[in-house]
Protein backbone atom coordinates (compact mmCIF):
# COMPACT_ATOMS: atom_id res chain seq x y z
CA UNK A 1 0.00 0.00 0.00
CA UNK A 2 1.59 3.38 -1.32
CA UNK A 3 2.42 5.98 1.57
CA UNK A 4 -0.04 8.45 2.66
CA UNK A 5 -0.12 11.69 0.67
CA UNK A 6 1.29 14.69 2.67
CA UNK A 7 0.58 18.56 2.03
CA UNK A 8 2.85 21.32 4.21
CA UNK A 9 0.76 24.12 4.29
CA UNK A 10 0.83 27.52 6.25
CA UNK A 11 -2.72 28.81 6.84
CA UNK A 12 -2.58 32.70 6.41
CA UNK A 13 -5.43 35.75 5.30
CA UNK A 14 -5.11 39.06 3.46
CA UNK A 15 -7.37 41.76 4.81
CA UNK A 16 -9.26 38.77 6.04
CA UNK A 17 -9.53 36.38 3.16
CA UNK A 18 -8.35 33.24 3.96
CA UNK A 19 -5.38 32.08 1.49
CA UNK A 20 -3.74 28.76 2.49
CA UNK A 21 -0.35 28.18 1.08
CA UNK A 22 1.02 24.38 0.03
CA UNK A 23 4.67 24.86 0.32
CA UNK A 24 5.45 20.77 -0.23
CA UNK A 25 3.77 17.58 -1.52
CA UNK A 26 5.07 14.59 0.18
CA UNK A 27 7.91 16.80 1.80
CA UNK A 28 9.15 18.69 -1.89
CA UNK A 29 8.27 21.23 -4.11
CA UNK A 30 5.55 20.03 -6.71
CA UNK A 31 7.19 20.36 -10.00
CA UNK A 32 4.46 20.28 -12.63
CA UNK A 33 4.94 19.94 -16.26
CA UNK A 34 4.63 22.75 -18.03
CA UNK A 35 6.85 25.84 -19.77
CA UNK A 36 5.38 28.39 -18.02
CA UNK A 37 2.58 28.21 -14.75
CA UNK A 38 -0.03 28.89 -16.22
CA UNK A 39 0.84 25.35 -18.27
CA UNK A 40 1.51 23.77 -14.89
CA UNK A 41 -1.97 25.39 -13.74
CA UNK A 42 -3.37 23.68 -16.96
CA UNK A 43 -1.76 20.28 -16.48
CA UNK A 44 -2.98 20.52 -12.67
CA UNK A 45 -6.50 20.97 -13.48
CA UNK A 46 -6.70 18.42 -15.72
CA UNK A 47 -4.23 15.67 -14.09
CA UNK A 48 -4.05 16.45 -10.56
CA UNK A 49 -7.13 18.54 -9.59
CA UNK A 50 -7.96 16.13 -6.92
CA UNK A 51 -5.42 18.70 -4.86
CA UNK A 52 -7.48 21.09 -5.69
CA UNK A 53 -10.24 19.37 -4.11
CA UNK A 54 -8.83 17.72 -0.70
CA UNK A 55 -7.56 20.96 0.06
CA UNK A 56 -10.47 23.35 -0.35
CA UNK A 57 -13.70 20.99 0.26
CA UNK A 58 -14.42 19.06 4.16
CA UNK A 59 -12.84 17.59 6.25
CA UNK A 60 -9.20 19.49 5.31
CA UNK A 61 -11.47 22.97 3.70
CA UNK A 62 -14.56 24.97 4.00
CA UNK A 63 -16.59 26.84 1.04
CA UNK A 64 -15.13 30.38 2.20
CA UNK A 65 -11.21 29.10 1.33
CA UNK A 66 -8.84 29.47 -1.30
CA UNK A 67 -5.52 27.96 -1.58
CA UNK A 68 -2.30 28.12 -3.65
CA UNK A 69 0.63 25.95 -4.36
CA UNK A 70 3.96 26.66 -4.64
CA UNK A 71 5.54 26.09 -7.88
CA UNK A 72 9.01 26.38 -9.35
CA UNK A 73 8.68 29.53 -11.80
CA UNK A 74 9.43 28.72 -15.25
CA UNK A 75 10.55 32.56 -16.01
CA UNK A 76 14.31 33.03 -14.69
CA UNK A 77 13.78 36.44 -13.34
CA UNK A 78 10.69 35.04 -11.28
CA UNK A 79 11.88 34.33 -7.70
CA UNK A 80 9.12 31.94 -7.31
CA UNK A 81 5.61 30.50 -8.97
CA UNK A 82 2.71 29.99 -7.29
CA UNK A 83 -1.21 28.42 -8.56
CA UNK A 84 -3.89 29.73 -7.65
CA UNK A 85 -7.07 27.38 -6.29
CA UNK A 86 -10.75 28.82 -5.91
CA UNK A 87 -14.10 26.54 -5.04
CA UNK A 88 -15.15 26.16 -9.03
CA UNK A 89 -11.75 27.32 -10.67
CA UNK A 90 -8.16 28.24 -11.04
CA UNK A 91 -7.84 31.93 -11.48
CA UNK A 92 -4.94 33.32 -13.27
CA UNK A 93 -4.29 36.00 -10.91
CA UNK A 94 -5.56 36.50 -7.25
CA UNK A 95 -4.43 39.95 -5.09
CA UNK A 96 -5.44 38.54 -2.04
CA UNK A 97 -3.89 35.30 -2.69
CA UNK A 98 -0.73 37.07 -4.00
CA UNK A 99 -0.06 38.66 -0.55
CA UNK A 100 -0.90 35.72 1.24
CA UNK A 101 1.71 33.79 -0.72
CA UNK A 102 4.33 37.15 -0.46
CA UNK A 103 3.70 37.01 3.77
CA UNK A 104 4.49 33.15 3.78
CA UNK A 105 7.47 33.09 1.43
CA UNK A 106 9.26 35.96 3.42
CA UNK A 107 8.11 35.46 6.76
CA UNK A 108 9.02 31.73 6.67
CA UNK A 109 12.14 31.59 5.36
CA UNK A 110 11.57 29.88 2.11
CA UNK A 111 12.78 33.33 0.46
CA UNK A 112 15.38 35.70 2.18
CA UNK A 113 13.78 38.78 3.79
CA UNK A 114 14.85 42.21 3.70
CA UNK A 115 14.27 45.25 6.05
CA UNK A 116 13.08 47.51 5.31
CA UNK A 117 12.12 46.29 1.71
CA UNK A 118 11.95 43.70 0.28
CA UNK A 119 11.29 43.30 -3.74
CA UNK A 120 10.64 40.26 -5.63
CA UNK A 121 9.14 38.85 -9.02
CA UNK A 122 6.70 35.97 -8.98
CA UNK A 123 5.22 34.18 -11.73
CA UNK A 124 1.54 33.72 -12.02
CA UNK A 125 -0.83 31.80 -14.16
CA UNK A 126 -1.60 35.52 -15.74
CA UNK A 127 1.86 36.27 -16.02
CA UNK A 128 4.79 37.90 -14.25
CA UNK A 129 4.49 40.33 -10.91
CA UNK A 130 6.82 42.70 -9.09
CA UNK A 131 6.48 43.05 -5.69
CA UNK A 132 7.75 45.56 -2.80
CA UNK A 133 7.09 44.05 0.88
CA UNK A 134 7.40 46.23 3.14
CA UNK A 135 8.95 44.12 6.23
CA UNK A 136 10.10 45.26 10.07
CA UNK A 137 11.72 42.51 12.82
CA UNK A 138 10.97 39.53 10.81
CA UNK A 139 7.60 40.47 9.85
CA UNK A 140 5.15 41.62 6.11
CA UNK A 141 3.75 44.42 7.24
CA UNK A 142 2.50 45.45 3.65
CA UNK A 143 2.45 43.74 0.32
CA UNK A 144 2.72 46.11 -2.37
CA UNK A 145 2.49 44.44 -6.73
CA UNK A 146 2.28 46.03 -9.71
CA UNK A 147 -0.61 43.66 -11.05
CA UNK A 148 -1.05 42.56 -14.60
CA UNK A 149 -3.04 45.20 -17.33
CA UNK A 150 -6.49 45.57 -16.25
CA UNK A 151 -9.24 46.86 -18.97
CA UNK A 152 -12.79 47.47 -19.45
CA UNK A 153 -14.21 44.90 -21.86
CA UNK A 154 -18.14 46.05 -21.89
CA UNK A 155 -19.81 49.10 -19.96
CA UNK A 156 -22.85 49.67 -19.01
CA UNK A 157 -24.22 46.24 -20.61
CA UNK A 158 -27.48 45.57 -20.20
CA UNK A 159 -28.01 42.12 -18.96
CA UNK A 160 -30.99 40.33 -18.17
CA UNK A 161 -31.00 38.88 -15.06
CA UNK A 162 -33.47 36.07 -14.51
CA UNK A 163 -35.69 37.37 -11.04
CA UNK A 164 -33.94 40.66 -11.33
CA UNK A 165 -35.05 42.35 -14.79
CA UNK A 166 -32.78 43.85 -17.29
CA UNK A 167 -29.14 45.12 -14.85
CA UNK A 168 -26.89 48.00 -15.81
CA UNK A 169 -23.53 46.42 -15.65
CA UNK A 170 -19.57 46.05 -16.83
CA UNK A 171 -17.32 43.52 -17.43
CA UNK A 172 -13.74 44.43 -16.96
CA UNK A 173 -10.63 42.05 -16.60
CA UNK A 174 -8.31 42.93 -13.26
CA UNK A 175 -6.49 39.30 -13.53
CA UNK A 176 -9.99 37.48 -13.45
CA UNK A 177 -12.97 38.57 -15.54
CA UNK A 178 -15.68 40.46 -13.49
CA UNK A 179 -19.00 41.14 -14.14
CA UNK A 180 -19.54 44.34 -12.04
CA UNK A 181 -23.00 45.86 -10.76
CA UNK A 182 -25.23 48.38 -8.34
CA UNK A 183 -25.90 46.53 -4.97
CA UNK A 184 -28.39 49.05 -5.10
CA UNK A 185 -30.00 47.67 -8.94
CA UNK A 186 -30.67 44.77 -6.47
CA UNK A 187 -32.56 46.78 -4.00
CA UNK A 188 -29.22 45.52 -1.28
CA UNK A 189 -26.40 47.12 0.73
CA UNK A 190 -22.83 46.36 1.06
CA UNK A 191 -23.10 44.77 4.76
CA UNK A 192 -22.62 41.59 6.54
CA UNK A 193 -25.78 40.71 7.24
CA UNK A 194 -26.96 40.83 3.41
CA UNK A 195 -24.52 38.47 2.79
CA UNK A 196 -26.63 35.83 1.77
CA UNK A 197 -29.08 38.28 -0.83
CA UNK A 198 -25.85 39.14 -1.72
CA UNK A 199 -24.53 35.94 -3.24
CA UNK A 200 -27.92 34.86 -4.47
CA UNK A 201 -27.90 38.48 -6.75
CA UNK A 202 -24.94 38.14 -7.54
CA UNK A 203 -24.45 34.68 -8.98
CA UNK A 204 -27.70 35.23 -11.20
CA UNK A 205 -25.56 38.31 -12.20
CA UNK A 206 -22.49 36.11 -13.38
CA UNK A 207 -24.32 33.36 -14.73
CA UNK A 208 -26.13 35.49 -17.07
CA UNK A 209 -23.38 37.59 -18.05
CA UNK A 210 -21.48 34.45 -18.83
CA UNK A 211 -24.28 33.57 -21.01
CA UNK A 212 -25.03 36.96 -22.75
CA UNK A 213 -21.86 38.53 -22.68
CA UNK A 214 -18.90 35.75 -22.98
CA UNK A 215 -15.42 37.56 -23.16
CA UNK A 216 -12.02 36.02 -23.85
CA UNK A 217 -8.56 37.29 -23.14
CA UNK A 218 -7.00 38.91 -26.27
CA UNK A 219 -3.28 37.46 -25.33
CA UNK A 220 -4.49 34.59 -23.94
CA UNK A 221 -7.59 32.66 -25.66
CA UNK A 222 -7.85 30.14 -22.78
CA UNK A 223 -8.76 32.74 -20.57
CA UNK A 224 -12.71 33.60 -20.65
CA UNK A 225 -15.25 34.41 -18.57
CA UNK A 226 -17.00 36.92 -16.37
CA UNK A 227 -16.14 33.88 -13.21
CA UNK A 228 -16.90 36.06 -10.72
CA UNK A 229 -19.47 38.85 -10.00
CA UNK A 230 -18.67 42.45 -7.68
CA UNK A 231 -21.34 44.45 -6.48
CA UNK A 232 -20.58 48.13 -5.75
CA UNK A 233 -21.78 51.01 -3.49
CA UNK A 234 -20.88 54.27 -2.41
CA UNK A 235 -18.20 54.64 -0.03
CA UNK A 236 -19.06 54.89 3.74
CA UNK A 237 -16.48 56.54 5.60
CA UNK A 238 -13.87 59.07 4.98
CA UNK A 239 -11.25 58.00 3.20
CA UNK A 240 -12.82 55.10 1.97
CA UNK A 241 -13.43 55.76 -2.02
CA UNK A 242 -14.94 52.17 -3.27
CA UNK A 243 -17.04 49.79 -0.96
CA UNK A 244 -17.64 46.71 -2.69
CA UNK A 245 -18.62 42.72 -2.14
CA UNK A 246 -17.34 40.37 -4.68
CA UNK A 247 -18.83 36.70 -4.37
CA UNK A 248 -16.73 33.54 -5.43
CA UNK A 249 -18.84 30.56 -6.84
CA UNK A 250 -19.09 27.58 -5.45
CA UNK A 251 -21.63 25.42 -7.57
CA UNK A 252 -24.14 25.33 -10.63
CA UNK A 253 -23.91 28.08 -13.18
CA UNK A 254 -27.36 27.73 -14.75
CA UNK A 255 -29.29 31.16 -13.66
CA UNK A 256 -32.58 29.07 -14.74
CA UNK A 257 -32.02 27.45 -11.33
CA UNK A 258 -31.34 29.90 -9.16
CA UNK A 259 -31.98 27.67 -6.19
CA UNK A 260 -28.80 26.00 -7.33
CA UNK A 261 -26.82 29.66 -7.56
CA UNK A 262 -24.31 28.99 -4.32
CA UNK A 263 -21.52 31.23 -3.89
CA UNK A 264 -19.13 32.76 -0.83
CA UNK A 265 -18.32 36.38 0.15
CA UNK A 266 -14.47 37.45 -0.65
CA UNK A 267 -13.94 38.66 3.22
CA UNK A 268 -11.71 41.31 1.66
CA UNK A 269 -12.52 44.05 -0.57
CA UNK A 270 -10.56 41.56 -3.59
CA UNK A 271 -7.62 42.55 -5.00
CA UNK A 272 -8.06 41.61 -8.72
CA UNK A 273 -11.68 43.20 -8.43
CA UNK A 274 -10.64 46.67 -7.11
CA UNK A 275 -8.04 46.63 -10.12
CA UNK A 276 -11.09 45.63 -12.65
CA UNK A 277 -13.24 48.60 -10.64
CA UNK A 278 -9.94 50.59 -11.17
CA UNK A 279 -9.96 49.97 -14.80
CA UNK A 280 -13.80 51.11 -15.23
CA UNK A 281 -13.37 54.32 -13.37
CA UNK A 282 -10.38 54.98 -15.43
CA UNK A 283 -12.54 53.79 -18.69
CA UNK A 284 -14.60 56.59 -17.92
CA UNK A 285 -12.42 59.10 -16.45
CA UNK A 286 -13.38 58.96 -13.05
CA UNK A 287 -9.75 57.99 -11.60
CA UNK A 288 -6.59 59.18 -12.64
CA UNK A 289 -3.30 58.05 -12.88
CA UNK A 290 -1.24 58.43 -10.04
CA UNK A 291 -4.55 59.21 -8.13
CA UNK A 292 -5.20 56.19 -4.87
CA UNK A 293 -8.26 54.29 -4.53
CA UNK A 294 -8.61 52.67 -1.47
CA UNK A 295 -11.48 50.15 -1.65
CA UNK A 296 -13.67 48.29 1.21
CA UNK A 297 -14.58 45.00 1.43
CA UNK A 298 -17.74 43.70 3.63
CA UNK A 299 -15.59 43.21 6.86
CA UNK A 300 -14.57 46.93 6.30
CA UNK A 301 -10.97 46.21 5.42
CA UNK A 302 -9.04 47.91 2.73
CA UNK A 303 -6.81 47.28 -0.44
CA UNK A 304 -5.16 50.72 -1.69
CA UNK A 305 -4.60 50.79 -5.30
CA UNK A 306 -2.94 53.32 -7.98
CA UNK A 307 -2.78 53.75 -11.57
CA UNK A 308 0.55 53.72 -12.27
CA UNK A 309 0.69 53.15 -16.23
CA UNK A 310 -1.44 53.43 -19.28
CA UNK A 311 -1.21 51.13 -21.71
CA UNK A 312 -3.74 48.62 -24.62
CA UNK A 313 -4.30 45.07 -24.58
CA UNK A 314 -5.21 44.02 -27.77
CA UNK A 315 -8.27 46.32 -28.76
CA UNK A 316 -8.70 47.34 -25.51
CA UNK A 317 -7.61 50.68 -23.57
CA UNK A 318 -6.14 49.44 -20.57
CA UNK A 319 -4.14 50.40 -17.14
CA UNK A 320 -1.29 48.88 -15.18
CA UNK A 321 -2.24 49.23 -11.66
CA UNK A 322 -0.39 48.78 -8.50
CA UNK A 323 -2.30 47.25 -5.18
CA UNK A 324 -1.51 46.86 -1.27
CA UNK A 325 -2.75 45.29 1.81
CA UNK A 326 -1.84 43.30 4.50
CA UNK A 327 -1.56 39.35 5.18
CA UNK A 328 -0.68 37.35 8.43
CA UNK A 329 -0.14 33.92 9.13
CA UNK A 330 -2.68 32.34 11.51
CA UNK A 331 -1.43 28.97 11.11
CA UNK A 332 0.84 25.84 10.54
CA UNK A 333 -0.67 22.51 9.23
CA UNK A 334 0.42 19.37 8.02
CA UNK A 335 -2.59 17.49 5.88
CA UNK A 336 -2.35 13.78 5.15
CA UNK A 337 -5.16 11.50 3.60
CA UNK A 338 -5.05 7.81 4.76
CA UNK A 339 -5.18 5.78 1.53
CA UNK A 340 -8.16 4.09 3.05
CA UNK A 341 -10.03 6.91 3.66
CA UNK A 342 -13.04 6.88 1.69
CA UNK A 343 -13.04 10.71 0.70
CA UNK A 344 -10.27 10.57 -1.22
CA UNK A 345 -10.91 14.24 -2.76
CA UNK A 346 -13.33 15.70 0.38
CA UNK A 347 -16.94 16.00 0.21
CA UNK A 348 -19.14 18.78 0.06
CA UNK A 349 -22.64 18.79 1.78
CA UNK A 350 -25.52 20.91 1.29
CA UNK A 351 -26.16 22.63 4.41
CA UNK A 352 -23.21 24.39 3.80
CA UNK A 353 -22.21 24.06 0.22
CA UNK A 354 -25.98 24.65 -1.30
Amino acid sequence: MPPPLSLTAVEAHAEGEPGRVVTAINGALPDFPGDSVFAKMRWMQDNRDDLRLLMLREPRGYPALCCNILVPPCDPRADAGFIIMEQTEYPPMSGSNTICVVTVLLETGILPMVEPVTELTLETPAGLIGVRASCSAGKVTRVEFRNVPAFAVHLDALIEVPGHGPVRADIAWGGMFFVIAEAAAFGLAIAPDQGDAIVRASEALRAAAREQLPVVHPDNPEITGPTISQLTAPPHAPGIHGLNAVTLSTGDVDPARPEKLTGILDRSPCGTGTCARMAVLHARGQLAAGQDFVNAGPLGTTFTGRIVEETTIGPYPAIVPTLSGQGWIHGHATWTVDPGDPFQSGYTIGDIWG
